[in-house]
């Protein structure tokens, strides 16, 4: 189900920016109404706008609103057709045209909100009517775009565990602020809307700027979303390294990342993961292989419905298929659109991103919509939850496994 917010508005926009109007086959246009208007009038460049629009004003006893004398010498005024008619006509004008509204660029609603259904979601409520979904989401990653006019970001929660700590949690990679979107891109009628709109968001800064960082940088995120248990109900982690599951929170292995996020889960904290990007099975990365933890493996879709046969974009996958580089097998939990993927990125802009990093904050975003109606749910119950509401319908085929995980559907959310 795709929801396009003030489509006609936008359909408007874009038809007046190229200062034509376009009508049906066969229709005319209705007479123009001889009541004053607004219009703009373009003078020769020799021309003194302030001067020549003080002349026009005495001549014909106009209401000018702005007079141009950089971009352009001109000014526009309230006038009747007639008026302007005879403004037209005058040495020095160059051209006198009708002054139309502009809106502000339609919000879009990316494939995968789309295709998980977040815009049937009654809690999830996209109307553009900026409604703020009451959950607090920690994204363990880049950093986020503290400031980006789309996200509703915790600044006084942030924090940086690269670099000892030194400098904020603000995203210089791109990748935190792309997954936060996702999550919770504000439902406000510009750029996109995420699948828990306005969540608040928790920048847990792990990675640097080339997108890499440490497991013991890892923990501390870990560490730090754990003290915060009792406001962050949802942890985000699209990243991962070697390693597998002893199947007992690192006791056996000395695995001190799972025993963190094993302590974060028991606190209350919902984890949601990647299942990695090396077409390989996820029990060889970690945290992907985690017992404890919601993974996520990608699938390839590139206009939000079932069914197949869409044109790719960004890439060449198949259209509603197991995404070609997604990692896979027993460990995933649950597959969510990970392919050619718009989102918010850092310095307040937009980008298109692929991969299992993508796929698993649409399921973060999933969780945080569940919990904002059941609160106080366990992860094993939220988890069983987002499970028990997904589809069958997407096209398997190209999965390495024999298992079909669900698709995230939150229509019912």
């Amino acid at each position: 189900m795709r929801r396009t917010l003030i489509a006609a508005a936008a359909a408007a926009a874009s038809v007046l920016a190229l200062g034509a109007t376009v009508l049906p086959t066969g229709a005319s246009a209705a007479p123009e109404s001889p009541a004053p208007a607004g219009y703009i009038v373009v003078l020769d460049d020799s021309a003194a706008a302030r001067s020549v629009a003080q002349v026009h004003t005495d001549r014909f006893g106009l209401d000018v609103d702005h007079v141009y004398s950089e971009a352009l010498q001109g000014y526009s005024a309230t006038m009747t057709p007639a008026t302007a008619a005879l403004v037209e006509e005058l040495p020095g004008v160059d051209s006198v045209q009708r002054d139309t509204p502009v809106a502000a660029t339609a919000q879009s609603t990316p494939t995968g909100i789309d295709r998980a259904e977040a815009d049937a979601s009654p809690t999830a409520a996209i109307d553009g009517a900026d409604q703020r979904v009451d959950v607090d989401v920690a994204v363990i990653d880049t950093g986020v775009d503290l400031d980006h006019p789309d996200l509703n970001v915790n600044t006084s929660g942030a924090k940086n565990c690269t670099l000892f700590g030194i400098g904020s949690a603000d995203d210089d990679h791109g990748h935190g602020s792309h997954v936060a979107g996702t999550i919770g891109a504000l439902d406000d009628t510009t750029g996109v809307v995420g699948m828990a709109p306005g969540a608040r968001i928790w920048p847990v800064k792990v990675l640097n700027a080339a997108g890499s960082g440490t497991t013991a940088d890892v923990i501390c995120g870990i560490d730090y979303v754990t003290a915060h248990a009792d406001e962050i109900e949802v942890a985000n982690m699209s990243l991962g390294g070697g390693g597998e599951d002893d199947g007992n929170c690192g006791a056996t292995n000395d695995d001190a990342q799972h025993a963190a996020i094993c302590a974060a889960v028991d606190a209350g904290v919902t984890f949601v993961v990647a299942a990695g990007n090396d077409s390989a099975d996820a029990a060889e990365s970690t945290p992907a292989a985690y017992d404890e933890v919601i993974t996520v493996s990608a699938l390839a879709d590139f206009d939000g419905r079932p069914g197949g046969g869409a044109a790719s974009t960004c890439r060449s996958d198949q259209d509603d298929s197991f995404a070609d580089f997604s990692n896979y097998g027993a460990d995933v939990d649950v597959i969510a659109p990970g392919v050619c993927i718009d989102s918010t990125s850092m310095r307040g802009g937009y980008a298109t991103l692929s991969g299992t990093s993508m796929a698993a904050p649409h399921v973060a975003g999933g969780a945080a919509l569940y919990l904002a109606t059941h609160p106080g749910a366990t992860p094993a119950q939220v988890q069983d939850a987002l499970q028990a509401a997904g589809s069958a319908d997407w096209n398997d085929a190209d999965d390495p496994d024999t298992t079909r995980e669900p698709l995230l559907d939150v229509s019912t959310y």
